[in-house]
């Protein structure tokens, strides 16, 4: 029997991608959202690192559903912000989940920040968590480099500004909003958090 795994999500974006990332491995599981349940609440995020707001989110979708769960916390770490916007970037500019005032907000505040300076890295934190109590939690990071405008279509957040140090020559000199799923699933560090978690699902699940 296939066990069902719920993400602590509501964006298809990252259910998707997690769901590509499972099947990669080889991991036999129904994944879906948390839309599934729509009568569960958000939790809010009261944690002070990516990954104690990551098992904050698992625990309450584990214990709500009486399913494993899992749930990712993730943003941007700016150098010359000492690592702002971080756990806050979804809300940089005051409301959750506005990506354009964000972005504006965050490129206004850099604007005279010199390339060489410009230093950047994504941040993950993935968690499981069973309705027993068990949990786990990896983290994946992805540096990089800010560029000074937007670039691309592709990806959410911050994607069309940060230029990956990462991957092979053929990412150079694009920006993640620029590469394809598959290329970004390949370097990102939601991607590479997952991944390193997989191994505890398929331990904790066995």
């Amino acid at each position: 029997m296939t066990t069902r795994l719920v993400l602590a999500t509501r964006n298809a974006h990252k259910v998707g991608e997690l769901r590509a990332i499972l099947g990669a491995a080889g991991l036999d599981v129904e994944l879906v959202g948390a839309d599934a349940y729509p009568e569960i609440p958000d939790v809010k995020e009261t944690g002070v690192t990516f990954a104690e707001n990551a098992l904050l989110k698992a625990r309450a979708l584990a214990d709500a559903t009486g399913l494993p769960a899992v749930a990712d916390d993730s943003g941007l770490c700016v150098d010359v912000l000492g690592g702002a916007p971080g756990i806050f970037s979804a809300r940089w500019a005051g409301k959750h989940g506005d990506d354009l005032a964000n972005l504006d907000l965050l490129l206004a505040q850099l604007g005279d920040i010199d390339h060489p300076h410009r230093g950047a890295h994504f941040a993950c934190a993935a968690a499981l968590a069973l309705p027993g109590g068990a949990t786990r939690v990896t983290e994946g990071r992805l540096t990089g480099t800010l560029r000074h405008t937007p670039a691309g279509t592709g990806g959410f957040g911050y994607d069309p500004i940060l230029e990956p140090d990462e991957g092979p020559d053929a990412f150079r000199g694009r920006t993640c909003a620029e590469l394809t799923p598959e290329e970004k699933n390949s370097i990102s560090h939601r991607g590479k958090a997952f991944r390193a978690l997989t191994p505890h699902i398929t331990e904790l699940l066995a």
